[in-house]
């Protein structure tokens, strides 16, 4: 996929978003629902993400951050018979 043929695709779902925005205060009442569920959920989802990436950084490298030298890996390496 091209750089051209991704940058049209964002802007044709971003002006169908925009198209939805506008038509949502004449929409029905279970419309408006569906929409606000599917929001909710893509927000869910981006805080859940963040949160994620937020304690993996904080374990990994802590406040100030240096790197923790106790969850060092350590390297597994096969037994000798």
């Amino acid at each position: 996929m091209s750089t051209e043929s991704f940058l049209k695709e964002i802007q044709a779902i971003g002006e169908k978003l925009l198209l939805k925005l506008q038509k949502l205060p004449k929409a029905e009442p279970v419309e408006i629902a569906c929409f606000c569920v599917v929001l909710l959920f893509i927000v869910t989802v981006l805080v859940l993400t963040i949160i994620a990436c937020s304690c993996c950084c904080y374990s990994c490298c802590g406040c100030d951050g240096r790197p923790d030298p106790r969850h060092r890996k350590s390297q597994v390496r096969p037994a000798a018979h």
